[in-house]
C-alpha cells in the first residue's frame, strides 16, 4: 500500500501544496512550527475523517479562509484509489469519487500506523488512551467493529442518563427499561470483548519477539488484557448486581468502557516501574505489532507515520527499528536530516508552510 500524491488547500498553515511520495522512506524535516506534523495529520485525516491532535475540525482551517481541501491518492496491490476531503460548514468526503454517508465507509480504504511523540502516554495515562490504541487498531480492518462500539456507547449513553433521572426521581423509575438496556450493553460489550481479546492474542504472539529486536535480547515482554465482558451472562449479571450503585453513582460502572490491558517487561509493570526509556520502546513494540497485523489481515503493508522521530529513539535504536520495517512505505518528520542508510528516500525541506524537495 502506498500514498502517491497528497495536495493541500488551507489546511492548517498550508495555503496549496502538492506532494509527490517515494514508495520507501519519506522524510519532511525543518525546525519545529514549520508544518511538518500537519502533513502526517492531513493523511489521518484521510485515513479516519478526524484529527489525532484536535475535536475542533475548524482548527483545521487556514486562518481566514473558510473552507480546507485534501486530495489523497493511493495505489494497493489490486486497486488505486483516491480520497477527497473538503471541511467548510459541513464535512464531505469522496472515496473514488462517491460521497460516503458514514464515516465507517471511509475507515481501511488507506491503512496506517502513526506514531507520535504523545504515544508514550499509552502506557503512561489512564485506560482509555489503551482502549483508543485498541479501537483505532482493530477498527480498520473489522468495520463491524466500530458499529458494534458506536452502538455501545449510544447505549451507554442512553443508560447513564435514565440512571441520573432515577436518582433524581427514583419514584417513577422504569426498571424494565433499565433492563432493556442492561441487556442491550452486555450484548455490545461481549461482541467488542471478543473482537478486543483476538487482537490481543495477535499481539502476544508477536510483541516479545519484535521487543527482543529492538532491544537486542536485554528485555522479555508481555500484554495482558482486563476485562469482565468476555462472557455474556455473567456480564449481564454484574450489571444488574451493581444497579443501585450505579444509580447512586449516576454512571455505568461494569461494562467494555472499563477494560484495559496491562505490560510487563522482565515481569514488572511498565506504567509503574518501567523507565522512560522502557515507556517509549514497549509503546514502540506496540506499534510494530499493529503494523504486522494489519499486513497479516489485509495481504500488504500499511503506511507507517513517524512524527518527530528522532526525539524519541536513540540512534541504536532507530536502526533496530528501521531494520525492522520491511517493505513498508515510511512518512518520517524530524527537525534535522535524517542521516539514516537508505538509498531508497526522499527529502523534504519544510519551511512556513512551504514544501521544497
Amino acid at each position: 500500500m502506498l500514498i502517491t500524491e497528497l495536495e493541500l488547500q488551507n489546511f492548517r498553515n498550508y495555503e496549496t501544496q502538492k506532494i509527490e511520495f517515494n514508495n520507501s522512506i519519506n522524510v519532511f524535516y525543518g525546525d519545529n512550527a514549520q508544518g511538518k506534523t500537519n502533513i502526517i495529520e492531513s493523511i489521518f485525516v484521510s485515513a479516519f475523517g478526524k484529527s489525532f491532535r484536535t475535536s475542533k475540525e475548524k482548527e483545521l482551517i487556514k486562518y481566514n479562509e473558510n473552507f480546507l481541501n485534501i486530495n489523497l491518492k493511493y495505489q494497493k496491490k489490486d486497486r488505486d484509489g483516491s480520497i477527497k476531503i473538503q471541511i467548510a460548514d459541513k464535512k464531505s468526503i469522496l472515496v473514488n469519487g462517491v460521497k460516503i454517508k458514514k464515516l465507517s465507509e471511509l475507515l481501511g480504504n488507506i491503512n496506517i500506523v502513526l506514531f507520535t511523540p504523545d504515544d508514550i502516554n499509552i502506557l503512561k495515562d489512564g485506560p482509555a488512551q489503551r482502549r483508543r490504541f485498541l479501537d483505532m487498531m482493530i477498527g480498520q480492518i473489522r468495520p463491524n467493529y466500530v458499529n458494534n462500539l458506536n452502538l455501545y456507547l449510544k447505549v451507554l449513553e442512553q443508560r447513564n442518563n435514565y440512571l441520573k433521572q432515577i436518582k433524581n426521581d427514583e419514584k417513577n423509575a422504569n426498571y424494565e427499561l433499565l433492563d432493556i438496556w442492561d441487556e442491550k450493553l452486555a450484548q455490545y460489550a461481549n461482541k467488542i470483548c471478543i473482537y478486543r481479546i483476538e487482537f490481543i492474542n495477535k499481539i502476544k504472539e508477536k510483541i516479545n519477539e519484535i521487543h527482543k529486536k529492538i532491544t537486542e535480547n536485554k528485555e522479555e515482554i508481555k500484554i495482558e488484557y482486563l476485562t469482565d465482558c468476555e462472557n455474556y451472562n455473567e456480564l449481564l449479571k454484574k450489571i444488574k448486581e451493581r444497579r443501585k450503585l450505579d444509580i447512586i453513582k449516576g454512571f455505568t460502572t461494569k461494562g467494555i468502557h472499563r477494560d484495559d490491558f496491562n505490560i510487563y517487561i522482565n515481569e514488572n509493570l511498565v506504567n509503574v516501574y518501567g523507565s522512560q526509556g522502557q515507556h517509549r520502546t514497549a509503546v514502540l513494540s506496540l506499534k510494530m505489532c499493529e503494523l504486522q497485523i494489519i499486513k497479516d489481515e489485509i495481504g500488504e503493508s500499511p503506511i507507517l507515520l513517524l512524527d518527530d522521530f528522532m526525539s524519541e529513539l536513540d540512534s541504536k535504536r532507530r536502526k533496530n527499528f528501521l531494520k525492522n520495517i520491511g517493505d513498508t512505505q515510511v512518512i518520517i518528520t524530524c527537525t534535522d536530516k535524517f542521516d539514516e542508510e537508505n538509498k531508497n528516500k526522499k527529502i523534504f525541506y519544510v519551511n512556513n508552510g512551504k514544501i521544497i524537495n
